[in-house]
């Protein structure tokens, strides 16, 4: 241990004094202490702190902030967006996987709006997986391989994982909404045997309809009842599976606008704005007003299967072809809300297409749009559809 050294022994001199300093201090303390322990008082040699002010428990803790709502978009083309506004990804980045999403596609505008106005305060993380020629299986079951005529790599687009895997559905899923159906048809193929079919055809003549009422035509053997059979089990089965991954979700489903009018007089024949199309070594062709009617007739079935099923699942159905009728493809350009064949988008979107057998071709400055919502069709959905999403977030 370590010892104090002293001055000298008491006596004369600083050494004395020093000692008699230190002793009386000591005497001092020890009757400060006596003191204490007997109640008398004595001045304290500091002032304590003052003791912190009760909290104001009449003010309750802020609450935090509610964890964002997830919505998830499963869908095809008419989901994506395809030539209308930007691409998204845009072009050149790593993060492109040929499915087409754009920036003015009816999730992205909805987006838009949400983050602008939350609803009921809260935040929404939109995961769009939707994917342009995606059938019902390929939402839940089978693998895609998109076919972007948009700067594909050497090689062609790599194969993509169901749109349900990526997407993550969970428990954490508070909504998903659903645009599916038309290429499980597929309706493009459909298209192009009513083109062919229709070739030296009168205009009340309905050859594609006849051939589809039997057992197909030669490009597309299968009967339409088959075809909507297959759909029906089809669509169930998706509906069935993306309530199992996503059990507290909000299930929406969308149907497709009025592509066709129920009256096919307003189609001009001759014009590749509308239904008519310049195939490589055919020339000009269209489908005969006869078969226009069918096709609307097969749109609305469609529509109709999508209904019926999303009602017994018990989730709600977004009507999109009530609100669209008089804006078809076959309307003038300031009233039409689906393109025809070829029609006005982006600039990166090509001029022509390979459609199975057939390449159609588009001029001045048109693009193959092939029937497709163009931004007044997408803006007039993102309405209807923000509706339902903010209704299902109540």
């Amino acid at each position: 241990m370590f010892h104090l050294k002293t001055s000298p022994a008491a006596g004369s001199g600083r050494g004395g004094g020093f000692v008699r300093k230190v002793a009386l201090g000591a005497v001092a303390a020890l009757a400060l202490a006596a003191a204490a322990q007997t109640g008398a008082s004595a001045a304290p040699a500091a002032t304590a702190a003052p003791a912190p002010a009760p909290a104001d428990e009449s003010e309750p803790a802020p609450e935090p902030a509610p964890a964002p709502a997830q919505w998830v978009v499963l869908g095809d083309s008419y989901t994506t967006g395809e030539f209308v506004g930007d691409p998204g990804p845009a072009l050149g980045s790593p993060g492109r996987d040929g499915c087409d999403r754009t920036t003015d596609s009816y999730p992205s505008l909805v987006a838009r709006k949400l983050t602008a106005h939350p609803p009921e305060g809260r935040t929404v993380k939109l995961t769009d997986v939707s994917c342009g020629g995606a059938t019902i299986d390929e939402i839940t079951t089978a693998r895609q391989t998109p076919v972007s005529p948009v700067q594909p790599p050497e090689g062609g687009w790599p194969s993509v994982a169901p749109q349900v895997y990526r997407a993550s559905l969970s428990s954490k899923t508070d909504v998903v909404t659903i645009g599916a159906g038309g290429n499980s048809l597929p309706f493009s193929k459909m298209f192009v045997s009513c083109l062919i079919g229709g070739i030296s055809q009168s205009d009340g003549a309905s050859p594609c309809r006849d051939a589809y009422k039997a057992n197909g035509p030669v490009f597309d053997p299968e009967s339409i009842q088959d075809k909507y059979d297959r759909v029906t089990q089809n669509y169930a089965a998706m509906l069935r599976d993306v309530h199992k991954r996503a059990p507290k979700a909000k299930v929406i489903t969308v149907g497709y606008p009025t592509i066709v009018p129920s009256d096919p007089a307003t189609c001009d024949r001759q014009d590749s704005s509308e239904l008519a199309a310049d195939v490589q070594g055919l020339g000009r062709i269209s489908v005969t007003h006869g078969d226009i009617a069918w096709l609307n007739e097969v749109n609305t079935h469609l529509n109709a299967i999508i209904k019926a099923l999303t009602k017994l699942s018990g989730d709600t159905y977004i009507d999109i072809a009530t609100p669209s009728v008089g804006h078809d493809a076959c309307q003038p350009r300031a009233k039409k809300w689906v393109e025809g064949i070829c029609g006005e988008g982006g600039s990166y979107w090509p001029q022509e297409t390979a459609l199975g057998l057939v390449t159609l071709t588009c001029s001045d400055n048109e693009r193959a749009t092939l029937m497709h919502p163009n931004a007044a069709g997408q803006a007039d959905i993102a309405t209807r559809v923000e509706a339902a999403v903010r209704d299902a977030l109540k």
